[in-house]
């Protein structure tokens, strides 16, 4: 969904680096039902043992190099790059056989379906990580598309082998397509703008001036000759932008639209029924903060509290100090109007509950397939990094899709489990980087 903060709580977007990751009525005051209200503050928990993770006295293991530079690639669509190679320095150890891990016949159908969809991107390309190349997917995506879902453990024990990139140690938090009062006019009651990508907002890849900042981009405005940040959240909710961006909606309560940009996508309900589904046009360049985090550390929020539902009911209950902590974010977001399938994440495609995961792109190739074994059963088996997020950096941080609804929102929000990670790449990526690394 290119949400600049995908990491919900307890962490509660724990933070976000300004470098954009490569890659793309009638009123009513308040809506009678709000989000986050009278729900248990964690649902869905069932602890579990998680695989221990990897050391090297368990398995043959190489620090990755920088890769070399590509040759050109040719083709329609295909991207190349002169300098890849962002996981180097990471340690890459060989994983156990694929047919080994416990993963459930439904779960390894709705990856296998999640990997189909990715296909036409990862061999597209250029991976930011290093660990593999366009080419390296074309056997499995071949295989893929004739593989049968009654038998897709077997595709993926078939065509993939497991590696731990780092440590191995997982930490993953949960992510939603979230639900909030809105219409396309301003009225009474809905005076909180969602806005579209202004005109004058400039990206800028950081990779045309140096090699060294591959895969690297930061934004901004042009003033007069100089380059300089964008608007702050503060500036722009205090009408910095009036007349400079498309304002596509109008929400009702700024806690929730608040709530809505962290998650990067969503959807307005008015209150004649209609639907505007929204997703991530762009954001405002600026540091990505965690007010939950923040709060935490000045000690606002009471043993148990630290869950979105907590959160939220404290900024309701102190709404002055509240909006203050939130202005805290200078991030903010700027949305489109989803007239097609959706949400989207960042190769393009459609984001599926349960299958889908947010990565680090540096760490981690778009597309591969991770199994999760964590301290509680939800998050345990496939996914499909299929998306990214500002605050999910590293090589083992991850953030689940769990769709739209109350089942989504309550376990998105209480998500918090660490574990073990590992990354599925094509059959002989291994032997291939450890080559190289030799």
């Amino acid at each position: 969904m290119r949400r600049l903060a995908l990491a919900l709580l307890p962490l509660m977007l724990a933070g976000c680096a300004g470098v954009v990751p490569s890659a793309d009525v009638a009123p009513t005051p308040r809506p009678a039902s709000l989000p986050y209200e009278n729900e248990p503050p964690v649902a869905g928990r069932t602890p579990t043992a998680p695989v221990p993770v990897i050391d090297d006295r368990q398995a043959s293991s190489y620090i990755i190099p920088r890769a070399t530079p590509l040759p050109a690639i040719t083709g329609a669509g295909v991207v190349a790059s002169a300098d890849i190679g962002q996981a180097a320095g990471q340690t890459l150890r060989r994983g156990p056989d694929i047919a080994s891990l416990p993963i459930a016949p439904d779960d390894a159908r709705a990856a296998l379906a999640a990997f189909r969809l990715s296909c036409p991107a990862v061999m597209r390309r250029a991976d930011a990580s290093g660990l593999t190349r366009p080419d390296d997917w074309r056997a499995s995506c071949e295989a893929a598309a004739r593989w049968s879902d009654q038998d897709a453990a077997r595709f993926f024990a078939d065509q993939f082998e497991a590696v731990q990139v780092g440590e191995g140690a997982a930490f993953a938090t949960g992510y939603f397509e979230p639900e909030i009062a809105g219409t396309r006019t301003r009225q009474p009651g809905f005076e909180v703008p969602v806005y579209g990508r202004p005109a004058d907002l400039v990206d800028v890849d950081l990779s045309q001036f140096s090699p060294e900042w591959a895969g690297k981009k930061i934004r901004g405005k042009v003033k007069g000759s100089d380059f300089v940040p964008y608007e702050d959240r503060t500036q722009i909710e205090e009408g910095a932008l009036e007349g400079r961006a498309p304002i596509i909606a109008w929400a009702a309560d700024p806690i929730e639209f608040f709530f809505l940009q962290v998650q990067g996508s969503g959807r307005l309900r008015a209150p004649d029924g209609s639907v505007i589904r929204i997703g991530y046009a762009s954001q405002n360049g600026r540091d990505y903060t965690g007010i939950g985090a923040l709060m935490r550390t000045r000690g606002l929020l009471a043993p148990g509290q630290a869950s979105m539902q907590g959160i939220v009911a404290w900024l309701r209950a102190n709404p002055a100090e509240g909006r203050a902590i939130m202005r805290e974010n200078k991030s903010f977001v700027f949305f489109r109007e989803l007239t097609g399938p959706g949400p989207l994440g960042a190769l393009g495609y459609q984001v599926e509950a349960g299958s889908t995961v947010a990565a680090d792109p540096k760490f981690i190739p778009l597309g591969a397939p991770v199994f999760l074994s964590m301290d509680r059963a939800e998050p345990n088996g496939l996914w499909v990094a299929q998306d990214t997020g500002g605050a999910i950096k590293g090589a083992n941080r991850f953030d689940t899709f769990w769709g739209a609804g109350d089942r989504a929102r309550v376990i998105a929000g209480g998500m918090s489990a660490r574990g073990l990670a590992l990354i599925l790449l094509p059959r002989g990526s291994f032997d291939r980087l450890a080559a190289q690394a030799r």
